[in-house]
């Protein structure tokens, strides 16, 4: 398996071997169980289902507690399914954490984009401002949108004003700069999307 869930915990600097100052984010990964295999005989691919921070099975209703049964009788607040090239050695209720990681391996880590509201089309897709000379009434608006008499409509996809954020961003080829055991705690080079506590998903890549 070469993926997991996490927890954006927040940024902070740390230094290289080189001295060199590094900004890098702390994420909280795993521990995660797995709450159902799935196979090519039974649903035609393979994939692992993951479950993060675990909950009371009380607060649970009675289908998904039936569901997480084989996983140990634990609740979880999140699950996510992975695709998995194989399953074989898996089973449910196995426990996955961040020994799959080493210092240097290259992840892509995905989360939830902070939301930011309704915006304009200049913070929202870094529109250039109009002019700021005398009798200008053009200073922060998208201007035109439409077209001349053929087709006369505004084509699909148009860039407008609207809200902004809350998407799923992934920043791809991040490096572990350090690894904390015993926090479960990664520290990868650069910014991660989402807010501090947000729910991110780390997967690792081949390149190293």
């Amino acid at each position: 398996m070469s993926a997991i869930l996490g927890r954006k915990i927040g940024m902070t600097n740390v230094f290289s071997a080189e001295g060199k100052l590094v900004p890098v984010t702390v994420l909280q990964v795993g521990p995660c169980v797995v709450t159902q295999v799935k196979n090519m005989e039974t649903d035609g691919y393979t994939a692992l289902q993951l479950g993060y921070d675990e909950k009371p099975v009380e607060k649970l209703n009675r289908p998904m507690a039936g569901h997480l049964k084989k996983a140990g009788d634990k609740g979880f607040k999140v699950l996510r399914e992975f695709r998995a090239d194989s399953v074989e050695d898996m089973e449910a209720g196995m426990t996955l954490g961040i020994d799959m990681f080493s210092v240097g391996d290259v992840v892509n880590v995905s989360g939830i984009s902070k939301g930011r509201g309704f915006q304009g089309t200049i913070k929202r897709h870094g529109f250039s401002r109009g002019p700021e000379t005398h009798g200008c009434r053009n200073h922060r608006k998208p201007g035109s949108i439409g077209n001349s008499a053929w087709p006369g409509k505004v084509i699909k996809g148009k860039k407008m004003p609207g809200h902004m954020g809350v998407d799923k961003k992934t920043m791809k080829n991040l490096t572990i700069v350090d690894i904390r055991h015993d926090e479960n705690l990664l520290l990868v080079k650069g910014p991660v999307p989402g807010c501090k506590t947000g729910i991110i998903e780390v997967h690792k890549t081949d390149t190293k």
